[in-house]
């Protein structure tokens, strides 16, 4: 049996998904892949390019890049630089301040301070380098980001960045009241039925069904006012089924043969 690290499988998923499964036909210039820095890897952001799809990733602080004029005046395999201190070593780089909205209940406006460059990512080629943090609040908070949409600006990366935090939001959602965590089947193809179905009622939840109260912003709050509104409706059906002639016989009939099923 051949073992596979986290990222081979990531690798291995990349290569055989089919995009046109899902979407149908597209153009491959318009998707964009969105990674933390866990899965800056040059096998995967290879595996991407090699689908003609755009990623933003954020790099790990030792990730090897170089600048785009040293990259075509010196050896190949010579140069390169941790991007941490390649960013202190282009300190002529200009900070530029962009300023975006939050996505809580409370919108609020953040600011963050980015400098940017075009320059090479070891193993894998040119790509837009951004280093970024927030203005007010940057000790420790320093993230930077390898984007090979050579069209794009660095403003657009990181507010493409800031989308991947709702990604992490819709996984909480689901781990705490979808039951994504609870399978314990293990065929591959069992898992991602399980993973398809939790998908569907997440969807479902969000469509709005019948008797969801519009005050409803939350998963947690959407599923509570759904199983009361089931709650009422065998309420009322049992209350028009008293109500009719002979009603209260035909029920005690039903109620005994439930029991006596049971």
């Amino acid at each position: 049996m051949t073992y596979q690290t986290e990222h081979e499988r990531v690798v291995n998923y990349l290569n055989n998904v089919h995009l046109e499964d899902y979407l149908g036909s597209y153009d491959p210039r318009d998707v964009i892949v969105l990674a933390d820095s866990g899965y800056d890897n040059k096998k995967i952001e290879n595996a991407i390019a090699n689908k003609q799809w755009n990623f933003i990733i954020a790099v790990s602080k030792t990730r090897s890049v170089k600048s785009e004029a040293c990259y075509l005046t010196t050896p190949t395999a010579r140069a390169w630089c941790h991007i941490a201190p390649f960013f202190h070593n282009h300190r002529r780089l200009k900070w530029t301040t962009i300023r975006v909205m939050t996505d809580g209940a409370k919108r609020k406006r953040m600011a963050f301070r980015i400098r940017h460059t075009i320059g090479y990512l070891r193993y894998v080629g040119k790509v837009h380098l951004v280093c970024s943090e927030p203005k007010k609040r940057p000790e420790g908070r320093r993230k930077y980001f390898a984007w090979n949409d050579g069209h794009g600006t660095a403003r657009q990366s990181v507010l493409g960045y800031r989308l991947r935090w709702a990604v992490e939001l819709f996984h909480k959602d689901i781990k705490q009241h979808l039951g994504f965590e609870d399978v314990a089947t293990k065929g591959f193809a069992s898992v991602r039925s399980h993973v398809h179905w939790v998908y569907c009622a997440y969807i479902l939840l969000h469509m709005s069904p019948p008797g969801l109260h519009p005050e409803a912003k939350s998963l947690g709050d959407k599923q509570r006012k759904l199983q009361q509104y089931f709650a009422h409706k065998e309420k009322r059906r049992i209350l028009q089924r008293l109500s009719q002639i002979g009603g209260v016989e035909r029920y005690k009939d039903e109620l005994r043969q439930a029991l006596a099923e049971v």
